[in-house]
């Protein structure tokens, strides 16, 4: 056997070489290991050896290749004075003789030369310090989170090493992010270089970041996060027991010292990345690139979702006890959240992130992603089987569920409020993330079918109410109705179609999307305003067609529906002013249309208008104006009949009045119709309508009786006027209930009793038909032609 070397005496060795020999030889168990222990010294010493070797060799190559750029350098600076030495000798060779211009114009020549070669040099020159500053930043970068990577694999590594090795690392690379932004802004044509770094910080970057979250998901097992769920209570005391339980709240000393320290650690390379992210992606939607959630906010998400989901599996026949933990959990830590780890943030500069925010929405991303996982295939997987039964409560499920999701959303949203910051949730920002209903953003196929269940549950719903006569009959209840009485006569089926879109465009809101709400509107909404216009369109055809609406209930029917239409009309017309129709109206305009079985009324829906519900309004105003007419002209129809004889009879304008009589009795029957229709018309038909309806009859009236008495050669005596004026008056007595002037609505009977009233010297005057005549006489809706004709049968 060798001989055994003797240990040298402790005062010859180093305190930290006793330290290390204190800690591995403390008693006769470690004692036996110590030829394992010089083994593993001299592994790691050849390791060391070997790491050295490799440095020398880069630093060798280094040297080598900025001794070959200084010989390069050296030789183009050698160029330079040897052309500055030629354009001296050159200047001083010319005599004065030869001509000032000639040198001046070679000098210009050889100073232009002479300043692009000196630019260029000096471009080389700053890229090569350039280069060679970042090529050693670089390196920094890779040694420190080598080092870190180390540190952390070795088991006796006390954590502040790495720790500090990371922080260096962090350091570095952001120096280095502030040179490359430099680079990019002065010198955009330095690409390759840019990219050459860009490629090695991104090797470094994707080492770093998923070492510093192992960390933190560490130093979180450490402080005991996430808290135990069983725990939770809803009593009064709630919040308090929830801070006395909450690990953010409880933790001290030197483990707060590293989370918080990690934590920044984290936020930082955050900010990092999305400069990073900012530069590369100038000049393109960057917004949508730099939205992403704060890291370490998920990191504490995620093992808490994790551990909630353990409870919801045994909830997926009763997903109200999903929403009911998920907001408890979310509201009970949001105050924590926000008031322990907000100031952490903020050292980092990480600039427009919340804590608040990010952990409402990150418990709000964890449990959609749960629904579209777990929740939503099974309910699909239920509405694809065959039995109906099985059908219907997958049906019943799945609207439940999503009352379930708008109701939990406004909860979320007051939570997010409670800041005392009034958000303005754009379509693309933060409304999705704090939207249970987001689901449906990836998923628009679970979009169509929703649209189409509350399609379907709202038309079984109101076919039931427009098959009950009764809602026919009764009118909208006065407390249903504005100040405005104008819609008093409206049936009560309009506030049935008007309540079912309501409670549909109040689940439209909730989507947090704007081409979302578009969409859902067009599914379930338009075809809703479709079927109440296809029903009063109906009604009205059948009454038509019955009786050709010569009945009096007939009558009713119509205008029952007239009714109906321009109260569902100026209800839309309040909607319209939305915003929220106004925004989804511009969507609407970039969409495809919607196929729909209701054929072509509901394709009028689909025409290009500035609002979504536009095209509605105007096909409601169509169908009022076109029933509207159709009553007026079968009135005007049944006066005809009942005054035939009265028109067609010439001779009684030249015979004597009858004793007795105010009026002709052959006009009787056609005013008592007239009066009757119109009494009818005045009590059904709301004030609106009715208006432009009685200014529609007189109007035609007026042309009737204008063409078949006035312009049919009737020749009128001094009685026969008279009797006219009389018969006229009495007709005029009909509207007068709806004016103080009725013969302003007759023009041309009206017209032409004043120019049949006329004095004798006046009608024989030879400028009458003239237009300055017709004009004194305040004659202007009668043609020059109709006048001559008029005074022509005027027996004088």
């Amino acid at each position: 056997m060798g001989k055994v070397r003797a240990l040298p005496p402790p005062s010859d060795l180093s305190p930290s070489v006793l330290s290390f020999l204190d800690h591995q030889l403390y008693n006769k168990e470690t004692l036996a290991q110590g030829p394992t222990l010089v083994l593993d010294l001299q592994t790691r010493c050849h390791q060391l050896d070997q790491s050295l070797i490799e440095l020398n060799r880069n630093l060798q190559h280094a040297l080598l290749s900025h001794s070959s750029f200084s010989d390069r350098l050296h030789a183009l600076l050698g160029d330079v004075n040897g052309k500055l030495v030629g354009l001296e000798s050159l200047t001083r060779s010319r005599s004065p003789t030869q001509g000032v211009g000639i040198a001046d114009g070679v000098l210009g020549k050889e100073l232009s030369s002479l300043a692009k070669e000196v630019a260029r040099m000096e471009a080389v020159r700053m890229y090569a310090e350039t280069t060679m500053k970042l090529d050693g930043m670089v390196g920094d970068i890779e040694d420190a989170v080598s080092s870190a990577i180390n540190k952390n694999l070795r088991k006796h590594s006390p954590a502040q090493s790495s720790e500090d090795a990371r922080l260096l690392a962090i350091k570095t690379l952001k120096l280095t992010e502030d040179i490359l932004t430099s680079i990019a802004k002065t010198r955009p044509q330095w690409t390759h270089l840019v990219s050459a770094v860009d490629h090695r910080v991104d090797r470094a970057f994707a080492i770093l970041r998923p070492q510093a979250i192992a960390d933190h998901r560490s130093l979180l097992a450490s402080l005991g996060w996430p808290p135990p769920l069983s725990n939770m209570t809803v009593t009064s005391d709630a919040t308090k027991l929830t801070e006395s339980q909450n690990p953010l709240f409880t933790m001290q000393g030197r483990l707060k010292q590293q989370y918080c320290e990690n934590f920044l650690a984290l936020c930082s390379l955050q900010e990092l990345q999305r400069r990073r992210k900012s530069r590369q992606l100038d000049g393109h939607n960057r917004e949508v690139a730099l939205q992403q959630p704060l890291w370490a906010i998920e990191e504490l998400v995620n093992p808490i979702s994790l551990a909630a989901q353990c409870h919801f599996s045994k909830w997926v026949d009763k997903p109200e006890f999903i929403f009911v933990l998920t907001y408890k959990i979310t509201r009970d830590y949001v105050d924590s959240i926000d008031e322990v780890l907000q100031p952490l943030v903020d050292e980092a500069r990480l600039v427009g992130y919340s804590c608040r925010e990010e952990w409402i929405s990150s418990m709000v991303s964890s449990l959609s992603t749960y629904l579209a996982k777990e929740i939503f295939p099974n309910y699909i997987s239920q509405l694809d089987e065959t039995g109906t039964d099985i059908q219907s409560q997958a049906r019943i499920l799945w609207l439940h569920l999503v009352d379930l999701m708008i109701s939990f959303d406004k909860r979320i949203k007051s939570l997010v409020e409670q800041s005392g910051i009034l958000l303005s949730f754009d379509e693309s920002g933060n409304m999705q993330r704090i939207s249970s209903l987001a689901v449906f953003c990836d998923r628009p196929d679970w979009l169509d079918l929703w649209a189409e269940m509350e399609l379907s549950d709202a038309s079984a719903k109101l076919q039931i109410e427009v098959d009950n006569e009764r809602n026919w009959a009764d009118k909208v209840p006065a407390a249903a109705l504005s100040s405005s009485s104008e819609h008093s006569k409206s049936p009560a089926v309009s506030t049935a179609f008007i309540k079912h879109l309501s409670s549909l465009i109040y689940r439209c809101r909730s989507l947090p999307s704007i081409s979302l709400r578009s969409r859902f509107f067009r599914l379930a909404g338009s075809p809703i305003i479709a079927k109440f216009l296809n029903c009063i369109v109906i009604r009205c055809q059948e009454a038509e067609g019955l009786t050709a609406l010569t009945d009096d209930d007939a009558l009713v029917k119509v205008t029952n529906s007239i009714n109906a239409a321009r109260y569902f009309e100026s209800v839309l017309k309040e909607w319209c002013e939305d915003m929220f129709f106004l925004e989804m109206g511009l969507a609407y305009d970039d969409q495809p249309s919607v196929s729909d079985s209701n054929g072509d009324i509901h394709g009028l829906l689909e025409s290009q208008s500035n609002g979504i519900i536009d095209p509605a309004i105007r096909n409601l105003e169509e169908f009022r104006q076109e029933w509207v007419g159709k009553i007026s002209t079968v009135t005007l129809r049944g006066f005809d009949a009942q005054s035939r004889d009265y028109v067609k009879n010439k001779k009684q304008w030249k015979e004597k009045c009858e004793d007795g009589w105010t009026v002709s009795r052959l006009l009787i029957g056609a005013l008592d119709y007239l009066q009757g229709k119109m009494s009818v018309l005045e009590k059904s038909l709301n004030a609106i309508d009715f208006v432009s309806l009685w200014r529609t009859l007189a109007a035609g009236i007026d042309r009737f009786l204008f063409n078949g008495i006035l312009m049919s050669n009737v020749q009128f005596n001094d009685v026969g006027v008279k009797r006219f004026a009389d018969d006229m008056e009495v007709l005029f007595g009909i509207f007068r209930s709806w004016c103080l002037r009725p013969e302003g609505f007759f023009p041309k009977i009206s017209e032409s009793l004043r120019l049949l009233k006329m004095k004798e010297e006046q009608l024989r005057s030879s400028l009458v038909g003239e237009e300055t005549w017709m004009k004194e006489n305040g004659l202007k809706h009668l043609s020059a032609t109709e006048a001559e004709k008029i005074v022509k049968n005027r027996i004088l």
